[in-house]
C-alpha cells in the first residue's frame, strides 16, 4: 500500500523525467495495444452489425454518460493532485465510490422508461436496465487506478487494461457471431469493465474498508466538486447531439452520424486522454516551479500536436478509401461526415489539453468555465445543425469547437503561465507540415486511377507518411530532433536547466 500514496515531490528533476517516460509508454504503449485488439473485434462487428443497431445503442449512451459523470472519479481524483494521502483519505474515497455508484445504479433503472419515451424507442428502456451494471465494476476501478496514476505505475495499469481489452474484444465478436444484435454492443463493455475491475484491485493491492465517516474530507470534496461540475459540463456538451438527434433522426441515420463521429474522434478521445493522465501527476509535482510547468506543458503540447495533426488532415483527404476499407460499402454515407468533423479535432485536442494543466496547480475552477462555455456553445450549434441532417451536426463541430478551444486558451493560458506566441510555436511546425502533407495526399488521389479502396488507402497513407516525415526534416528539424531525444531518453536542446 505504501507504494501507491507515498509522497515524491522531492525528487530531483531528472528522476521525474525518467518516471515520465515510463508512464508515456506503458499508459500510451498499452492504449495503443488495446486499442489496437479492440479496433480488431470493433471493425468485426460493424460489418456484421446494422447502423440501427448503433443509433439505439448510442441514444442509450447518452443516458449512460449524463448519469456517469455522478460516479465519484471526480473526488478521487483529488488524491493525485494532493501532497499526501493517508490511508483513511483512501478509506472515505472507497466508501464515497460505493455510495454514489449504488445509488446511480438504482437511478438509471428508474428513469429507463422515461428515456425510452422520449427516444420513442422502448428498447432503450431494456439497453439501460442491463448497463445499470457498469456502475457496480467502478469503484473497483476508480480508486486503484488513481492511486496508480498518483505514483506515475501506469505499469499495472496496462496489464489490467490489455486483459480488459481482450475480454471485451472477445465477447464483442462472440455475441456479434451468435446474432445477438445491438445487446453485443451491451456486453462488450460490462466484460471488459468486470476485467478491468478485477485486474487494477489485484494489481494495486488495494482492497480496503470502506470508511462512510467523511469527516475532515472537505478538501477532497471541494476539488471533486470543481471536477465533477467539470465533467457534467463536458458530458453535457460531448453528448448533446445524439440527445437532440435523436428525436430529429431516424436510428439509422443516428447509427451513420455516430460511427462518423466515432471514427474522427479515435486520436482525440482514446490517445490524448492516457497522455493526459501522465501529465496531471506530472504537473501536480511541478505545480510550485512555474517556469519548469510552462515549458513542460509547451512541449507536451507541441509533441501531442506533431503527431495527431498529421492525423487528422489525413483522415479528412482519405476519408472515403478509410470508411470503404474499415466499414465496408454499407457504410459510405459516413465519408461526407468524416471529412467535415475531421477539421474540428486538432479544436478538441487542444482544448482538452489544459484540463489537466489547471487542475495540477490546484485551479479545477477554470476547467469548469470552460466546459460551462463548451457546453452552451455547443449545444446551440447542435440545436441548430440538426434542422440539416447529420450533415448540419457536423457542421455544428466545425463551427462550435474552434469558438470552444479559442475560450479555453483565453482562460487558461494566463493562469499556466504561457504566452499566445509560445501557443501559436508550439502548434506550427505540426500545423504547417501537416497542411503541406494534406494538399499532397490530395493531389495524389486526384491522379490516381480507379482501384480498390484499399489499396488506394495504402498507397495514400505511405505518401502521406514520407512526405509529412520530409516536410518536418526540412522545416522543423530541431522539433522532429527533440522528439528523437526524448525517445532515446538523451536530454533534448533547450531543457531548463536545474
Amino acid at each position: 500500500m505504501d507504494r501507491v500514496f507515498v509522497t515524491t515531490t522531492d525528487n530531483p528533476q531528472a528522476d521525474l523525467s525518467n518516471q515520465v517516460r515510463s508512464a508515456v509508454f506503458w499508459r500510451s504503449g498499452s492504449q495503443i495495444v488495446s486499442q489496437m485488439v479492440m479496433w480488431g473485434a470493433t471493425l468485426a462487428v460493424i460489418r456484421i452489425l446494422d447502423p440501427k443497431d448503433y443509433g439505439l445503442f448510442a441514444m442509450s449512451q447518452v443516458i449512460l454518460a449524463l448519469l456517469t459523470f455522478l460516479n465519484g472519479y471526480g473526488f478521487a481524483s483529488a488524491l493525485i493532485q494532493a501532497d499526501t494521502v493517508s490511508p483513511k483519505r483512501i478509506r472515505q474515497a472507497f466508501g464515497m465510490l460505493l455510495l454514489l455508484n449504488g445509488g446511480l445504479a438504482i437511478l438509471q433503472l428508474l428513469i429507463a422508461p422515461l428515456a425510452a419515451a422520449y427516444y420513442h424507442q422502448p428498447m432503450v428502456a431494456d439497453l439501460l436496465r442491463v448497463q445499470a451494471l457498469l456502475y457496480l465494476a467502478t469503484p473497483f476501478i476508480a480508486l486503484p487506478d488513481v492511486l496508480l496514476s498518483r505514483a506515475l505505475d501506469f505499469r499495472a495499469q496496462a496489464k489490467a487494461n490489455f486483459a480488459a481489452a481482450i475480454a471485451g474484444a472477445a465477447t464483442a465478436l462472440a455475441c456479434a457471431l451468435s446474432g445477438w444484435g445491438v445487446w453485443t454492443l451491451v456486453a462488450a463493455p460490462i466484460a471488459l469493465f468486470y476485467t478491468r475491475a478485477i485486474a487494477l484491485t489485484i494489481a494495486s493491492g488495494v482492497l480496503v474498508k470502506p470508511s462512510f465517516n467523511f469527516r475532515d474530507s472537505g478538501s477532497m470534496f471541494r476539488f471533486g466538486a470543481a471536477v465533477l461540475l467539470t465533467q457534467f459540463f463536458w458530458i453535457v456538451q460531448s453528448n448533446a447531439d445524439v440527445f437532440i438527434a435523436g428525436r430529429w433522426l431516424t436510428p439509422h441515420q443516428l447509427g451513420i452520424y455516430a460511427e462518423a463521429l466515432f471514427l474522427t474522434q479515435i486520436f482525440a478521445t482514446k490517445f490524448v486522454p492516457p497522455l493526459n493522465d501522465v501529465a496531471f501527476p506530472a504537473y501536480s509535482r511541478l505545480q510550485h516551479d512555474r517556469a519548469a510547468f510552462s515549458w513542460a506543458f509547451t512541449k507536451a503540447l507541441r509533441i501531442i500536436m506533431l503527431a495527431t495533426l498529421p492525423l487528422y488532415v489525413g483522415l479528412a483527404v482519405t476519408a472515403e478509401p478509410v470508411v470503404l476499407t474499415l466499414f465496408g460499402a454499407k457504410w459510405a454515407e459516413m465519408v461526407p461526415l468524416v471529412r467535415i468533423i475531421a477539421f474540428a479535432m486538432p479544436f478538441l485536442t487542444l482544448q482538452i489539453l489544459f484540463a489537466p494543466a489547471t487542475n495540477a496547480i490546484g485551479r479545477p475552477g477554470i476547467s469548469t468555465w470552460i466546459t460551462g462555455a463548451g457546453a452552451v456553445i455547443m449545444t446551440i450549434a447542435f440545436l441548430i445543425g440538426v434542422r440539416f441532417g447529420a450533415t448540419g451536426l457536423a457542421w455544428a463541430w466545425l463551427t462550435g469547437f474552434p469558438l470552444y478551444a479559442g475560450v479555453a486558451c483565453m482562460m487558461s493560458l494566463p493562469a499556466i503561465g504561457v504566452s499566445w506566441r509560445a501557443l501559436g510555436g508550439s502548434i506550427a511546425p505540426g500545423l504547417c507540415a501537416a497542411a503541406a502533407m494534406g494538399a499532397i495526399v490530395w493531389g495524389l488521389d486526384r491522379l490516381l486511377p480507379a482501384m480498390a479502396p484499399y489499396i488506394r488507402l495504402l498507397l495514400l497513407v505511405s505518401a502521406g507518411g514520407v512526405s509529412y516525415i520530409a516536410l518536418l526534416y526540412i522545416g522543423a528539424r530541431q522539433t522532429l530532433d527533440e522528439i528523437l531525444h526524448l525517445a532515446l531518453r538523451r536530454t533534448p536542446p533547450g531543457t531548463p536547466e536545474r
